[in-house]
C-alpha cells in the first residue's frame, strides 16, 4: 500500500512536470534533512529564473530507489554522501557532478525543556528512557546514530531503549517535537527547524567519530544537464548557503570541525555486525 501511494505521488508530480517544457521545470529528489532551506531556495530560484521547481522529499535511500525505478530526477540531494556513493556505484548520477552544500553535526535532540534531563549519550541507555533514531536501512541520520553509539561502546545499552525508527530526517525530528520519545540521535540543526518544540544537547568532541555533509548531484536521467548545473550553482552560491545558515546549518568546514576536531567528514557508514545481532535478538 505504501509503495502504491509513493508511485501515485510520483505520477502526480511527473504529470505536473510534463506540463512544463524541460527548460522550465526541475524535479528535485530532496532528502528531508534539507527540507526548510530547500523550500526557500526553490521559491527564490523560481522568482529569479522563472523555472518551476518540484520538490519530492524523502529519505536518501528511498529517493535513490525512486530515481532507479522511475528513471526520473534532475537533482539528487540526499542528507549525506553515503547515498552518493551508492548512486555512483549504481551509475545513477553523472560523473564529477557532486558538490558539497553544508555540514551536519550529530547531536541529541529532546522535546522542549528536556523533561528527562538528558545530558550525555550515556543517559540514553538508562532505564525508562525512550529513544528514536532514523531507520538505518534508508536514513543517513540512522546510520550515523548507530556508528556513533557503536564507537562509544553504547550500542547495546541504547538499542534496548529504541522504541521507534523514523522513515526520514524530518519524521525522526517530529518524534521529539511531538513528545513521542524522550530523545532522538539526530543532527544538531533539527533543533533550529522548530526551536519552540525541541532542544539539543551537544555531543562531546572526542565522542564524535564522524560528521556528515549534504551533497548535491545530477542524476543520469536529468532532462537538461545545463539547467540542473545552473540550479546546483545557485544552491552552492553564497546566496544559497546563506539560506542554509539562516536555518542553523554549518556552511564552513572550519566551523564544522570545531564541533569534532578528530572526526572524519563524510565517507560511507557501514552498519556493524553488533547492530544486526541486536536486531535479531529483539
Amino acid at each position: 500500500m505504501k509503495k502504491l501511494f509513493v508511485l501515485l505521488l510520483l505520477s502526480l508530480i511527473f504529470f505536473a512536470c510534463s506540463r512544463e517544457t524541460s527548460e522550465k521545470s526541475l524535479l528535485i529528489m530532496c532528502g528531508s534533512a534539507n527540507r526548510p532551506p530547500m523550500r526557500e531556495i526553490a521559491d527564490l530560484y523560481e522568482q529569479e529564473t522563472g523555472i518551476k521547481v518540484h520538490l519530492l522529499y524523502g529519505s536518501g535511500g528511498g529517493l535513490l530507489s525512486q530515481i532507479e525505478l522511475t528513471r526520473r530526477g534532475d537533482i539528487y540531494l540526499p542528507g549525506s554522501p553515503d547515498y552518493i556513493i551508492k548512486a555512483r556505484n549504481k551509475h545513477l548520477i553523472l560523473p564529477d557532478s557532486t558538490q558539497q552544500v553544508c555540514y551536519l553535526i550529530p547531536a541529541i535532540i529532546t522535546p522542549k525543556g528536556n523533561p528527562k534531563g538528558i545530558k550525555t549519550l550515556q543517559d540514553l541507555g538508562k532505564n525508562g528512557i525512550k529513544v528514536g533514531i532514523g531507520n538505518p536501512d534508508t536514513v543517513c541520520m540512522g546510520l550515523y546514530a548507530i556508528e556513533l553509539l557503536e564507537k562509544n561502546n553504547l550500542l547495546k545499552q541504547v538499542m534496548r531503549n529504541v522504541v521507534v525508527y523514523g522513515g526520514s530526517c524530518s519524521k525522526t525530528a517530529n518524534l521529539a517535537a511531538l513528545n513521542k520519545v524522550d530523545a532522538i540521535v539526530g543532527w544538531r540543526v533539527l533543533h533550529f527547524w522548530n526551536p519552540d518544540k525541541m532542544d539539543f544537547i551537544p555531543i562531546k568532541k572526542k565522542a564524535l567519530p564522524r560528521i556528515s555533509y549534504i551533497p548535491i548531484s545530477i542524476p543520469i536521467y536529468t532532462r537538461d544537464k545545463r539547467e540542473s548545473q545552473r540550479f546546483i550553482d545557485f544552491v552552492i552560491s553564497e546566496k544559497g548557503k546563506q539560506i542554509y545558515r539562516k536555518w542553523g546549518y554549518v556552511a564552513d568546514r572550519t566551523i564544522a570541525l570545531s564541533f569534532a576536531e578528530q572526526a572524519t567528514i563524510g565517507g560511507e557508514c557501514i552498519l556493524p555486525e553488533e547492530y544486526f545481532q541486536l536486531i535479531r535478538q529483539r
